[in-house]
């Protein structure tokens, strides 16, 4: 039997209230003064944001008896209460879905993964859904009813109307994807790009925590950023804020799916890097693993032709980071198996590149699984859920 669920949403809440559970999700628990310190708001402001959560359940006070001072009484932590609720991340690749299901603060409780046999709509749909009614009904095990789907794919993704625009791997061109997927679920559904939803999970939870202004850059498949700038996660007038990918290098350079030459994307994407290494080596290759074991073996053509990648990517960062002046660079995606053939290119073209004092960025790297993508998305469906979409946090 298919399981049951309400659809429950949180009333409207003002930005004041979403701007505090924000801050008590990424940073709590929290004292209330404390919470008033990170968001300047007011004691009688920060009360009246944290009735309604309270009232609801999603927020809970108790005193911090480690923190009792030597007379009176102890202070009392506002924190969020992870099993009030729980939400399904979905993850999307050219060959598999990975599905999560997690708590009020994107803890992963349980994960699954399928191969997909096809990548039309036709066929990923229904893999998709049957992944969720999995985790409807492990859902029932912890008494907690599922409020949302998140699901996260490449591409130009249109996340205010649930539209895939464009996704060059899946080939799919506008599929409304929200819609369909709520359709055959019943569940409320976000849609957003992979990178972006990641950064979303990242700004909460994982190396943007704290930081007003961070930018995620992924390699991979493809060569993806996610930015968040004055503490809000950012996709443009256009919903594509951050294609460094497509940032053209050379114009002589090879031809990228996107009809320009010399894209990041078409020199430093495993894509590009296996044909390179193909013509190079004179070998006919087919996996990105063949390529990397080469330049791994020390093979010149293989080395150099990840290099340039490495010098592509750097040029690429340099040209952020020069933009928008963050504090963090966190390069991620599972390209990082070649980081070490990568380092030297991306720190040389960087600070070659990079102007003046932009050079002092923090530029790191972060291995996540896609495990963490399935979260990331998952962490779109509780901003969606509690009304935190367009929050502007301070740090």
């Amino acid at each position: 039997m298919r399981p049951t669920f309400a659809r429950e949403s949180v009333p409207t809440l003002t930005p004041a209230a979403s701007l505090v559970f924000t801050t008590l999700l990424s940073h709590g628990p929290l004292t209330r003064a404390e919470v008033g310190r990170r968001t300047k708001l007011s004691p009688a402001a920060v009360t009246k944001a944290v009735r309604p959560l309270m009232e609801l359940g999603y927020l809970v006070e108790g005193a911090d008896e480690e923190a009792r001072p030597a007379v009176g009484r102890p202070a009392n932590l506002v924190s969020v209460d992870a099993g009030r609720a729980l939400f399904i991340g979905v993850k999307v690749t050219g060959d598999e879905i990975i599905a999560v299901l997690a708590d009020l603060c994107c803890r992963i409780r349980v994960s699954r993964h399928v191969a997909l046999t096809g990548r039309e709509p036709q066929a990923v749909l229904p893999a998709i859904t049957a992944l969720v009614q999995e985790l409807l009904i492990e859902a029932v095990g912890f008494g907690v009813q599922v409020r949302g789907l998140g699901i996260a794919i490449s591409g130009d993704v249109d996340r205010a109307n649930g539209l895939v625009r464009y996704s060059p791997f899946l080939e799919w061109r506008d599929v409304p994807l929200a819609e369909l997927a709520g359709t055959a679920t019943g569940l409320p559904v976000t849609v957003d790009n992979d990178v972006r939803a990641l950064t979303v999970a990242e700004h909460w939870f994982g190396a943007g925590v704290g930081l007003s202004d961070f930018a995620l850059v992924t390699v991979g498949a493809g060569i993806g950023c996610g930015l968040v700038v004055h503490g809000r996660v950012v996709s443009g007038a256009h919903g594509v804020a951050g294609e460094i990918g497509h940032l053209s290098l050379d114009p002589r350079g090879p031809l990228c799916h996107c009809g320009n030459r010399g894209c990041v994307e078409a020199i430093a994407a495993d894509p590009a890097i296996l044909r390179a290494v193909s013509a190079a080596t004179g070998r006919q290759l087919t996996d990105p693993a063949e390529a990397l074991d080469l330049a791994h073996g020390g093979d010149p053509g293989a080395r150099a032709v990840y290099a340039r990648a490495g010098e592509a990517i750097g040029r690429a960062i340099a040209s952020l980071v020069n933009l928008l002046g963050p504090e963090r660079v966190v390069i991620s995606g599972e390209g990082l198996a070649a980081y070490d053939l990568f380092a030297e290119g991306i720190r040389d073209a960087f600070a070659a590149s990079a102007f003046g004092t932009a050079s002092q960025c923090d530029v790191m790297t972060r291995p996540l699984p896609f495990e963490e993508w399935a979260r990331g998305a998952a962490a779109t469906a509780i901003q969606s859920f509690m009304g935190s979409d367009t929050y502007e946090e301070q740090p």
